[in-house]
């Protein structure tokens, strides 16, 4: 009753009339494991860069992994966008002429006799609902074991043009194993097997709505969100050897980072699609420049954040 209770409290507290601050209906959701958690946990990053929430602290019935969350569709979402209003009420907090404008609702929905003001309101949601230091956490891959990974070859002109290959007429597919996939922050394992390991960094659709033959039209009602993908590539793999076919160049271990955060949409179990990589690749630099131990590469794509990745 107690979560319940809490749970009605913060839904009336968010649609009161007179408050004047409006949470973004984005979200940050991010995987992580910290030393004082058992196992891997679903959270909110508090801002590109920020601190992460624990969801499970907030309400212990939601998943605690992303493929699950999704699988719950609105409704996960919408105990996750609460929780996201209820921190931005608070990170967001500014002086204002009247402070008496929210009142607390009781466990049963009618509201108490007191007026509670906003930095009482911001005193109380903090002890309850705290925010983890990113330096306590360890961030994992927003997605992890999904039952696809679907990448889109060539999928930019200025691309194609850097390789001197004509735009294709119809999607290069093909696909990474899911082992591949690793966390934002992880490392790049060289395999002794390539000499010719290139980056690739590109946006990474996750989808969370099953569909077949989807028009159009509709397909974006099929995305959960966006995330950072950082598409390593042995290119001798998939260049020269094994038929030059491209599944073995892509799917090394440690060979798909991603992250740091599932940004979602406003519309919403769990595949991901790589779309594709923009100019800039080392095997096509004159002379080639491929990874070697010590190389540290960042990825970044505006909104979504930055992963880190060290070769070793």
């Amino acid at each position: 009753m107690l979560v319940s209770g809490r749970r009605r409290w913060l839904t009336a507290l968010l649609q009161a009339q007179r408050w004047p601050f409006q949470p973004s209906r984005d979200m940050r959701l991010v995987q992580f494991r910290a030393p004082h958690l058992t196992g891997p946990h679903l959270g909110l990053e508090s801002g590109n860069g920020g601190g992460v929430i624990n969801l499970s602290a907030f309400d212990p019935t939601l998943p605690k992994t992303m493929i699950e969350f999704l699988g719950q569709g609105e409704a996960a979402l919408s105990v996750a966008k609460r929780k996201l209003g209820v921190s931005l009420l608070c990170s967001n907090r500014q002086p204002y002429e009247n402070e008496e404008a929210v009142y607390c609702y009781a466990a049963a929905g009618s509201p108490q006799s007191a007026p509670l003001s906003c930095s009482g309101l911001c005193r109380a949601l903090a002890a309850q609902l705290p925010v983890l230091p990113r330096s306590e956490v360890t961030f994992l891959a927003p997605v992890t074991r999904p039952d696809k990974v679907v990448c889109v070859g060539m999928n930019y002109v200025d691309h194609c043009k850097e390789q001197n290959v004509p735009v294709p007429k119809e999607p290069i597919i093909f696909s990474k194993f899911s082992s591949s996939i690793v966390g934002p922050y992880d490392e790049v394992v060289l395999p002794p097997e390539s000499q010719e390991v290139d980056w690739e960094v590109e946006l990474a659709v996750v989808i969370g709505k099953k569909g077949k033959h989807i028009k159009a039209t509709d397909a974006m009602a099929h995305v959960a969100g966006f995330t950072v993908a950082h598409d390593v590539t042995a290119r001798d793999w998939q260049m020269r050897r094994n038929g030059k076919q491209w599944l073995l160049g892509k799917t090394f271990d440690t060979f798909c980072p991603l992250g740091p955060a599932l940004v979602t949409k406003d519309s919403v179990a769990g595949d991901v699609i790589l779309t594709g990589t923009p100019p800039g690749v080392g095997v096509f630099r004159k002379p080639p420049v491929f990874l070697k131990k010590g190389d540290e590469v960042q990825c970044e794509i505006e909104e979504l954040g930055v992963i880190v990745n060290k070769v070793v």
